[in-house]
């Protein structure tokens, strides 16, 4: 019994286990339906008393794989289904409308005391009404029994704000947009290999976007009319080669006001906000009063995991969100891209007795993670669940199988993914695996599946069972997050040492004077080294001669006191230098640079941080924006600053930097460092520096897709590959060089013979000699020879030598042609 119980509760090494008496088990299901606690004794006299924690009974006992929510039998009749396992009486109420004022009729439900599952069969004419769960149950947090009225765990439809259960199904054709049934995918490429991301905040997205109908900005419908400046934009990266679109949460969100009418009168006025001087902490003091009243919010604030957020759609009651939500998958598509969600099954927004808490209050105790005397674990900031309990990780798994068969979702990124168990997420892949075009309409295995692979919290170092980090993941196929080369090349890290400078904006080669760091040669030649294993796939295992000389695999590289290699795969290095949290790469750049520093350089910079994604082995994951050099005006945590500081202009007149001291709550610590960048006139670009960020990185993509050799499919073929020149101890720092070969192998580039990638991160032009190159036929990239950036043009090659000469703070490609 010890070592069942420690293989799934392993936090409970060096504790008893116990069995129960069979008096006792023959009346489990009144027990738990009850209030109970365990006892010990001395002789006679009651020595401890304690409650118990139940979600290992409740698995063992009452496990439950048939239908839940609304379902519908062959006569159209719903039927209406609830786990609630522990409750002593759950009854239906059932709503004609939405009208608050409406009284609902109640009706009793039946109990399944095998599952603990409590159901009613309905009339057909019930379609489209709306209901809510009455359940009687014992709460142990408030030691008594409650009634609570509480909406489905399993809703898919819901009233405006997540009050009523809408009944409806999810496959009627009233919410099937013109075409959605026939509806083809954007081809990706042969393997996630071939993937590149672009993340992106719905309301972001058109919010500010003039083109858009004012009734659709910052809705699913935003992205619908392909003639809209930011759906141009979009179709400009397709074009280019981008292949997936990753949209911020998207489900049911508890932070957001769906009543849109009412968020809108909380809009600031925004031309007196831009009247305001730009280090102003006048544009915060007016957002603060209505942060939390308007209609942006991040939204990692689950509250029904099934059903999609009321707030982006035109009518948040009932299914029109469906409806809506399917054309934007449409819309996505047919410029190209492919459509991920971001989601978020680590934590809810609130649990025990909370207005927005769902799960306990039907089956309380159940569904998140509890510490040690049973109070719920809150590490990810907020409520976090317990997907290693049974109904749980099947509530994870059955939504992304709707999602993915319902709304034709090509990818999911999974928020503090290191709070799962590791099997949960095979499990996951599993299941997506099993969809097929012949029996579910899409094709699971081309789904792709990343995340967040950190180490913390109460699940840290595989203390309730292994969970879904960086280093377990590997070998799965899953990707993580790779934070090795983001920061080497931003410098630091995002939550301290904003001093420190990176490969990306002048470790060492041009050191700003504020940290005896940035003048170390061996933590510049360490960054490198850090980079060339990302730029490898980040993979454990690939080789090559380290920063001291030695053949080094990615697991000698040291990366705070953890080995910067963990991948097993390329399709598991999610490289990227940004995305929605801490700062751009923009604003993060003007925190580290020099002073003196120019715009140009700037934009430089930007362009050389963002090729150290685009050259790398695996997938690429970019910040929408970055690519425009988005600025927030220096905010780190921008999740609930509002319209203003989140702003994206795709008429690229702005880039948004200088509005403002942001939100006081996360920056004012900064605002005097702040308020000196804020006023450098030579840090505002000009419409010209924005479109040369945007035009650079268009040519990056039509690189990257121009050659196979970038995109490899195994550690081997790294291995095999790619190599590195200007490594060991004599080598200059700043500078990368990376060598891609056909002519080893299968041939797997009809065009090209060998890639040669020169990142000079330093700022004065570099002349590198390779003598394997001496008489190859090495020519720019035909891209760069036409590039935007008339700098990149001058770089060139002397084949008699051998060198390679690239300007300043320029990545340069150059090919050997196949003939």
């Amino acid at each position: 019994l010890q070592t069942e119980v420690l293989a799934k509760f392993p936090h409970l090494e060096g504790f008893s286990a116990f069995t129960l008496g069979d008096d006792a088990l023959a009346n489990i299901d009144t027990i738990l339906r009850g209030q109970f606690a365990i006892a010990a004794f001395t002789a006679d006299s009651l020595s401890n008393i304690a409650g118990l924690q139940i979600p290992g009974v409740l698995d063992d006992v009452y496990a439950y794989n048939g239908g839940l929510g609304v379902n519908f039998d062959d006569d159209g009749n719903p039927v209406i289904s609830v786990w609630a396992p522990t409750a002593q009486n759950v009854s239906f109420n059932l709503y004609d409308d939405t009208n608050p004022n409406t009284e609902p009729q109640n009706i009793e439900m039946t109990r399944d005391d095998e599952f603990g599952v409590w159901s009613l069969t309905g009339e057909a004419d019930w379609y489209g009404k709306y209901y809510t769960y009455v359940v009687d149950v014992f709460v142990p947090t408030e030691m008594e029994f409650l009634t609570n009225e509480v909406t489905d765990p399993y809703s898919l439809s819901l009233s405006q704000n997540s009050l009523r259960t809408h009944i409806i199904s999810i496959t009627d054709e009233a919410f099937y947009p013109e075409g959605w049934t026939t509806l083809e995918k954007p081809d990706y490429g042969d393997a996630f290999e071939d993937i590149t991301v672009y993340e992106l905040h719905l309301r972001d997205f058109s919010i500010f976007d003039e083109t858009v109908p004012e009734a659709q900005r910052g809705t699913y419908l935003a992205f619908t009319d392909p003639s809209t400046d930011g759906m141009q934009h979009l179709a400009g990266l397709a074009e280019a080669g981008l292949t997936h679109l990753h949209l911020l949460p998207t489900f049911d969100i508890a932070s957001i006001n769906e009543n849109r009418s009412r968020t809108d009168r909380f809009a600031p006025n925004y031309e007196e906000l831009a009247e305001l001087p730009a280090d102003s902490d006048e544009q915060q003091l007016a957002l603060q009063p209505i942060r939390d009243l308007d209609g942006f919010n991040w939204g990692y604030d689950p509250y029904h995991f099934l059903a999609q957020e009321g707030s982006y759609a035109t009518d948040a009651d009932g299914a029109q969100r469906i409806l809506e939500y399917r054309q934007m998958v449409q819309g996505v598509n047919e410029i190209d891209l492919r459509f991920v969600q971001d989601v978020v099954f680590n934590h809810t927004n609130q649990s025990g007795q909370g207005a927005k808490s769902v799960f306990d209050r039907i089956v309380p105790g159940y569904y998140h993670r509890l510490d040690s005397v049973g109070r719920v674990t809150t590490s990810t900031c907020c409520q976090n669940t317990a997907t290693e309990h049974d109904m749980m990780r099947r509530l994870m798994i059955d939504t992304l199988v709707l999602n993915a068969v319902h709304y034709k979702v090509d990818g999911f990124r999974f928020d503090l993914m290191g709070h799962h168990m590791l099997d949960d997420m095979i499990q996951v892949r599993e299941a997506l695996d099993s969809l097929t075009i012949e029996a579910d309409g899409i094709d699971g295995s081309a789904i792709y599946i990343y995340g967040e692979g950190w180490n913390f919290g109460e699940v840290q170092d595989n203390a309730r069972g292994i969970n879904a980090t960086q280093f377990n993941t590997a070998g799965t196929g899953i990707g993580t997050f790779n934070d090795r080369l983001r920061d080497a090349v931003r410098g630091g890290s995002p939550f301290g040492d904003r001093d420190k400078q990176g490969l990306g904006n002048g470790i060492y080669t041009n050191p700003n004077g504020d940290a005896p760091e940035n003048e170390n040669l061996d933590r510049a030649l360490l960054l490198a080294d850090q980079t060339r294993i990302g730029l490898a796939g980040n993979l454990q295992t690939y080789t090559w001669i380290d920063r001291n000389g030695n053949l080094a695999t990615g697991l000698d590289v040291d990366y705070g006191g953890a080995p910067a290699g963990y991948t097993l795969d390329p399709q598991e290095n999610i490289v990227y230098v940004s995305k929605h949290d801490n700062e751009t790469l923009f604003d993060n750049m003007l925190f580290r640079l020099p002073d003196g520093t120019t715009i140009d350089e700037i934009v430089r910079m930007q362009n050389l941080s963002l090729s150290y994604v685009m050259y790398s082995q695996g997938v690429p994951f970019f910040h929408a924006g970055s690519d425009l050099l988005r600025s927030k005006s220096l905010d780190r945590n921008s999740y609930n600053s509002g319209d203003w500081f989140n702003r994206i202009d795709w008429t690229y007149e702005t880039n948004n930097f200088g509005v403002g001291l942001p939100p006081s709550q996360d920056n004012s610590e900064r605002y005097d460092w702040m308020r000196e960048i804020l006023t450098v006139d030579e840090y505002y670009p000009t419409t010209e520096d924005i479109l040369l960020n945007r035009d650079v990185f268009a040519e990056m993509l039509q690189i990257r897709y121009s050659t196979p050799l970038f995109r490899l499919q195994t550690a081997e073929q790294v291995q095999e590959r790619l190599a590195f020149q200007n490594t060991g101890t004599d080598q200059q720092a700043g500078v990368i060089v990376m060598i891609l070969s056909d002519m080893v192998g299968d041939d797997l580039d009809p065009a090209h013979e060998l890639v040669v990638v020169v990142f000079n991160g330093d700022d004065a032009d570099l002349s590198y000699t390779v003598d394997q190159l001496v008489g190859m036929e090495l020519i720019l990239h035909p891209v760069q020879q036409s590039s935007a950036d008339s700098v990149v043009q001058s770089a060139s090659f002397d084949a008699e030598t051998g060198t390679l000469n690239v300007p300043a703070l320029t990545t340069a490609v150059f090919v050997v042609e196949q003939r």
